[in-house]
């Protein structure tokens, strides 16, 4: 009788611990996160950083120009945070945006990369 309480006590418990790992085991895993990387160079003007952060990111006028800023005084700046896919797609939006029409001997668009997210 004893062994028979014991086996009715301890089957609800070991169901509900395998309930609760079932949904543990269900959540899903977040996406690694990448930042979008904008690269100074001497062919584009605020303007043109600031046109283009509007378009291809829809930053307000005030965004895109510290963006600018970064840019031209330490030599890059993070422009987007978002998964691995994301950030290829506006990285390569960034390199096909195409010349400056404010400078004259602009090559063409400004260069980006992207990089994983420190932990």
């Amino acid at each position: 009788m004893a062994e028979e309480f014991r086996e009715s006590v301890a089957e609800p418990v070991e169901q509900a611990v395998l309930e609760k790992r079932e949904r543990t085991e269900k959540k899903p895993k977040r996406q690694p996160r990448y930042n979008v990387i904008l690269w100074d160079d001497q062919d584009h003007s605020f303007e043109y950083v600031i046109l283009m952060m509007r378009q291809l990111f829809h930053h307000p006028v005030e965004k895109g120009y510290q963006i600018a800023q970064e840019v031209n005084n330490r030599g890059r700046a993070i422009v987007l945070t978002t998964t691995k896919e994301h950030a290829e797609l506006k990285r390569d939006q960034i390199h096909g945006y195409g010349k400056d029409a404010e400078i004259r001997n602009c090559k063409g668009s400004m260069s980006a990369s992207i990089e994983p997210l420190a932990d």
